[in-house]
């Protein structure tokens, strides 16, 4: 053999070996597998009415339309140190329901432990007429087309309610909360997250810590508006006739003013409280730090 094929074999062998010792790292790290499945279940509708989620890991995705049953698919994920530790926590991710008097709940079953993950995206179908209650941790949270009363919580993940017809309580850490198209009273809690409202019909009170609340309204219920963040903007657009009593402050920053105030009580920098239409429903808004728009 020659000096030249020598070194041709000697820089093969190197490689083999250095390619072998990082598959040696890799052996047994967390997360370094993945096993994946989806589940598909149809269930009768409760008598009650009430259908109410639990996600610990995942995406929650619930639409109203208009059928009878409730249709839940899963898309279960889990990840571990070898493929087969990956399989036997997937099989451990589990869809649990129980009846209750009013309903049903249904809870997403994820073991835990410190060297694998698992989660569960759920895409829910139930029909419109139903009262439906959500949470979730890690994963976002969406509810579209329900007739009835809404309530959705979120941990480290965005929520957004559209189409309802009925009263709305939405709330989110460190994440967002967009509504849309909802007519009935809505409250929106955030930290650390915008409010986002458009095209509503009914009273709202809003408020985060750290965040923008913008909010438009197609019709103001009698329980009027009450916005308010810690560091933030809020921008306001009302009907062109509305009867409301205004009262908006800011400690930091500028107020503009779009509309005609009647029966100005009380205007400085920081402060303007004032009428439209005939007064009415309050619309009571307040910021530390930022700017208010009323439009």
């Amino acid at each position: 053999m020659s000096p030249r094929d020598e070194r041709e074999c000697a820089g093969r062998a190197g490689h083999r070996s250095f390619s072998g010792f990082l598959r040696s790292l890799l052996v047994g790290v967390p997360w370094s597998e993945r096993a994946q499945t989806v589940e598909t279940l149809e269930l009768a509708a409760p008598p009650g009415g009430v259908f109410r989620v639990h996600n610990s890991n995942g995406r929650t995705d619930i639409k109203g339309e208009d059928r009878s049953d409730i249709l839940v698919t899963a898309s279960k994920c889990a990840r571990a140190e070898s493929t087969a530790a990956a399989e036997e926590m997937l099989g451990g991710i589990r869809l649990a329901f129980a009846e209750t008097p009013d309903g049903l709940d249904l809870d997403v079953e994820v073991p835990r432990k410190w060297n694998r993950r698992g989660s569960a995206n759920l895409c829910i179908r139930l029909p419109r007429e139903m009262t439906v209650w959500v949470a979730a941790a890690n994963g976002r949270v969406s509810v579209d087309g329900i007739h009835g009363q809404v309530r959705a919580r979120s941990t480290n993940g965005s929520a957004t309610v559209s189409n309802v017809v009925g009263n709305v309580e939405v709330a989110t850490t460190n994440a967002k909360v967009s509504c849309s198209c909802i007519c009935g009273r809505l409250t929106a809690r955030s930290s650390n997250g915008k409010i986002e409202i458009g095209d509503h019909r009914g009273s709202v009170d809003a408020s985060t810590s750290n965040g923008l609340i913008r909010a438009s309204f197609e019709g103001l219920g009698k329980g009027g508006a009450q916005l308010a963040t810690s560091n933030g903007r809020i921008v306001l657009d009302l009907p062109e006739e509305v009867d409301a009593d205004v009262d908006v402050r800011v400690d930091n920053g500028v107020i503009r003013n779009d509309r005609t105030l009647q029966h100005t009580t009380r205007q400085s920098n920081g402060r303007i409280v004032g009428r439209l239409g005939h007064g009415g429903a309050l619309v009571k808004l307040r910021t530390s730090n930022g700017s208010i728009s009323l439009r």
